[in-house]
């Protein structure tokens, strides 16, 4: 392995400006929320802030530890997020507007669903890499790829949360395309991901009736239509210059919960053309970088851990834009670095130090 070097600065830069306009649109579209249902106008605001400085030490320590490390750590770093993820099933388990996926100790709550992508992602990615040509063997290598790429997107079904199970999976398919996998083997799996999707919208009333109010949701604007129908208000009334900071009306009440699932859409209302597109430069700058860093390493661990850490980001960074655009049905997940939660911030801040510790073993130009 080649001499460390520094860290990619770009991508650093790139990933705390983000994060710092998370903060600050958290604040402004959480705002009437916490002050009329909490009697506290800065709760989110303080909660954001104190992920973004957990988020940032977390970043700044993988940034630091040896991602070969994880490779080791591989397994136990998986079994702990399957332990974590069950957990929902116990007393632990909250529920929140009808979906139980959260885990309470005390006051601290986080969502096992982020840590199993990063988790399953980690050992996928050592499973693959221990072997280059394991996918060769349907046997030894796609049948153990497909039972932890299903263990994992199963998990967090049992949540009921299709998109992010849909987001994980995809990345994880990704990884395999990467890794090498057969193209017949690959439509195949598509073929069987699309399945279990169309069955898995059918099996859930309110999921089929999203897919049909996508297609013209100003039909249903007082029902299922109602989410996308203001979010394209917001985006639209902001124009190239958006209506000025904390100036959002959408906010009030017509968008639930603004701050989280389509926050893309207040940063339209009061930031503009100018501020989304801003947002996707951003967003884009780190896809460069991480495709850059997973190019330019000579391990095959690290290049298909920075292929699928960059993956999952541009996914699910996709997956946001398009719902709130009303590009694709409407389903809640939320903006990478910049969306309200705590432990998805932490956990994509500590995704982006692995990526940045790859990045010292690359040979990639860092001016």
């Amino acid at each position: 392995m080649i001499k460390r070097k520094a860290s990619d600065f770009t991508l650093m830069i790139a990933t705390i400006l983000l994060v710092f306009i998370g903060i600050i649109m958290v604040f402004s579209s959480s705002y009437p929320d916490a002050y009329y249902k909490m009697k506290d106008g800065y709760h989110f605001l303080r909660k954001q802030v104190i992920a973004s400085a957990l988020g940032l030490c977390a970043m700044i320590f993988f940034m630091n530890f040896n991602y070969w490390v994880l490779k080791r750590l591989s397994k136990i770093i998986f079994i702990a997020c399957i332990i974590l993820a069950l957990l929902i099933f116990t007393p632990l388990g909250t529920s929140y507007l009808g979906a139980k996926r959260w885990v309470q100790i005390g006051t601290f709550t986080f969502m096992p669903s982020d840590a199993i992508k990063l988790g399953s992602i980690i050992f996928l990615t050592s499973f693959l890499s221990k072997k280059e040509d394991v996918l060769k063997d349907f046997k030894e290598g796609v049948i153990p790829s497909l039972l932890i790429i299903g263990l994992s997107c199963g998990l967090i079904l049992l949540q009921k949360d299709l998109s992010t199970s849909v987001t994980l999976g995809a990345t994880l398919v990704l990884i395999l395309f990467i890794a090498g996998m057969k193209m017949y083997q690959l439509i195949g799996l598509g073929v069987l991901g699309l399945s279990a999707i169309v069955a898995a919208i059918r099996m859930e009333e309110y999921r089929w009736k999203r897919i049909t109010s996508f297609i013209d949701p100003f039909a249903v604007k007082s029902d299922e239509g109602w989410q996308a129908v203001q979010s394209l208000y917001a985006l639209g009334s902001g124009g190239l210059f958006g209506s000025g900071l904390g100036q959002s009306r959408q906010k009030f009440f017509y968008i639930p919960e603004p701050y989280n699932d389509f926050i893309f859409s207040i940063i339209g209302e009061e930031l503009g053309f100018i501020g989304c597109m801003t947002v996707i430069l951003l967003f884009m700058l780190i896809i460069w970088r991480g495709i850059r860093i997973a190019i330019s390493i000579d391990d095959l661990f690290g290049c298909l851990l920075a292929s699928g850490i960059i993956s999952l980001i541009t996914i699910q960074a996709l997956i946001h834009i398009g719902v709130v655009t009303s590009s694709i049905p409407p389903t809640g997940i939320p903006l990478p670095f910049v969306s309200y939660g705590g432990t998805s911030l932490l956990i994509f801040m500590s995704s982006i130090g692995i990526l940045l510790n790859i990045s010292r073993y690359s040979g990639i130009d860092r001016s």
